[in-house]
């Protein structure tokens, strides 16, 4: 039997389909390959984007901005300004690790002396988007970081 250009065309389009297809599978049917969403409830989570921008525009607004420092000795300091009192800032720090959420946690903000410090031990080599939702004499602000932990 004599196989023509056309037929070869057909048998290597089939046999490349076949190799892709077996990887697909593979990745997603293998426990070691991660592939969940970044966000759970991505569509509920969108429909908030725009009070979102507010209070990021809010925090973006401030004269004098909290601010979210690493060291290799303490850990994440969040440090917020002199003028804001301490007992009047409400909130939560979100540690949220983009390479595997097993490792995300949440921190409640409670300041001492105007700062508060997630101890270096909580933490594992890496980039950690710091997320801090917080509120200060009722209105709501959102600051978003990237820190690299060594």
């Amino acid at each position: 039997m004599k196989i023509t250009w056309g037929t070869g065309i057909v048998i290597a389009f089939g046999l490349f389909m076949t190799f892709i297809l077996y990887f697909v599978f593979e990745v997603q049917s293998n426990s070691k390959y991660d592939n969940d969403l970044v966000v759970e409830e991505y569509y509920k989570h969108d429909t908030h984007f725009q009070e979102e921008m507010a209070r990021i525009q809010n925090a973006h607004d401030l004269q004098h901005k909290p601010s979210i420092k690493y060291t290799e000795n303490n850990g994440v300091a969040v440090t917020f300004p002199v003028g804001f009192e301490s007992d009047k800032v409400q909130g939560n720090i979100l540690l949220y690790r983009p390479s595997n959420k097993k490792f995300d946690f949440n921190t409640k903000i409670a300041l001492t002396n105007s700062s508060i410090t997630i101890p270096q031990k909580k933490l594992i080599k890496g980039r950690w988007d710091v997320n801090m939702e917080w509120q200060y004499e009722g209105k709501k602000y959102l600051t978003k970081e990237v820190i690299y932990v060594n």
